[in-house]
């Protein structure tokens, strides 16, 4: 079971970082040009695999790997959630901005060009948060940072 739930973490994890990527590379387009229902596919993608990965991750901390008493007295540990929650946090408002676009879609209005800045502004700072993220969790699964 510790196997098959470390490979759908990392399968999720992937995919995260993927769909991320992706809304990247669709939000290069102008704003009159934007394929609204990949984005809001992708953004669906990425919201599904963040999920699994927070439920698969905290199910292994609980009962499948060393146990919460270790994961939670672990600074590397403790500052991975945080990104992960930062990461999530920024999210929100594009998720927001891709449904509300989604609405709007049938009245041929564009995506205001200063949200969609503001939007790839975030991605960008969700992808540059992923790297430290990433370290945290080597640190944590070889015990630097444990601390009490």
């Amino acid at each position: 079971m510790s196997a098959f739930a470390a490979f759908l973490h990392h399968l999720a994890a992937f995919a995260l970082v993927a769909a991320l990527a992706v809304e990247l590379l669709l939000l290069r387009a102008e704003p009159e040009r934007l394929d609204l229902r990949r984005l809001r596919l992708v953004d669906a993608v990425y919201g599904v695999s963040a999920g699994v990965l927070l439920v698969v991750g905290f199910l292994r901390v609980l009962y499948l790997e060393k146990g919460a008493a270790y994961y939670f007295h672990s600074a590397s540990f403790l500052v991975k959630l945080a990104l992960f929650a930062l990461i999530g946090l920024l999210s929100i408002y594009p998720t927001v901005q891709f449904l509300r676009w989604g609405r709007s879609a049938g009245h041929g209005t564009p995506p205001d060009a200063l949200a969609l800045r503001r939007i790839r502004r975030l991605v960008h700072l969700e992808l540059a948060l992923l790297p430290p993220l990433i370290l945290c969790a080597a640190l944590m699964a070889r015990g630097i940072g444990v601390f009490g």
